[in-house]
């Protein structure tokens, strides 16, 4: 591998010839990245072995934010900034947020940024991603729990949740498999799987949500085109006033749930 100053060409050579559609975009961000020369053949290995962009780099660009993304844990899309979005919509009063399934925990890190002064909790299942999140929600003062959904949650925050987001993992069982091998190789099944249908999680998340939520609170959850009118069901069933809202652009749905 050539010098850090002369191995542009080299870089998106090699990039290329592993398939990577954006080589070009891609060197740039891996040559700006890279410390040492060794450093950069390394990276550029991982990369064209196959992992994602954001674990080669330690790094994913968020709403605005640079976020922590080691290894194992999953990436935070370009089509959830819309659900950040649409919580700071609906409730940019909001003082409690909670980052339900938080992965990085990049959306909480979005939410607090964006709002200010909040209460912040993240929780995840996966201990490397609340390892992950806990990082990245420093700098707001939120707190990272370990733990299956709700019961990750410390019990004070029931009924005072103002933003709930929960960026639940919504591809049926059977069509895992069919995901790219960026996602389906390199990031927790726990993340992607979302059950027979893809909705376990979505009702699990839908049927608590009203106790944790303030009264005039929000729960949001992306899910895919195709689920999102049972996702609307879901939500509805559990007693939640609920819209949906989509990205054409982004290719994002999110259902939203509010407590009257």
């Amino acid at each position: 591998m050539p010098s850090l100053s002369d191995s542009t060409t080299a870089v998106v050579s090699a990039l290329r010839a592993a398939g990577c559609v954006f080589a070009e975009d891609e060197a740039e961000l891996i040559l700006a990245t890279a410390r040492t020369p060794d450093e950069l053949a390394t990276m550029v290995d991982r990369r064209a072995a196959g992992q994602p962009l954001e674990h080669v780099l330690g790094w994913a660009g968020f709403h605005g934010l640079r976020v922590l993304v080691e290894p194992g844990v999953f990436v935070p899309r370009r089509r959830t900034e819309f659900l950040v979005d649409q919580a700071l919509d609906r409730a940019p009063g909001a003082s409690v947020v909670v980052d339900l399934c938080c992965g990085s925990g990049a959306v909480g890190a979005a939410l607090a940024a964006a709002l200010g002064d909040v209460e912040l909790h993240a929780a995840d299942i996966d201990p490397a991603a609340v390892g992950c999140a806990r990082h990245n929600i420093a700098p707001y003062g939120g707190h990272a729990h370990t733990g299956d959904l709700f019961d990750a949650l410390p019990a004070d925050l029931r009924g005072r949740v103002g933003i709930l987001a929960a960026n639940v993992p919504y591809v049926p069982s059977g069509e895992v498999g069919l995901l790219p091998a960026e996602a389906r190789d390199h990031e927790p099944l726990v993340a992607l799987d979302g059950g027979g249908d893809g909705l376990d999680i979505l009702r699990r998340v839908a049927a608590g949500a009203p106790r944790w939520l303030a009264p005039g609170g929000c729960v949001l959850v992306e899910t895919s085109e195709r689920q999102a009118a049972a996702a609307v069901d879901t939500f509805r069933h559990a007693g939640l006033t609920t819209r949906l809202a989509v990205s054409e652009e982004l290719y994002a749905n999110v259902v939203i749930g509010v407590r009257d």
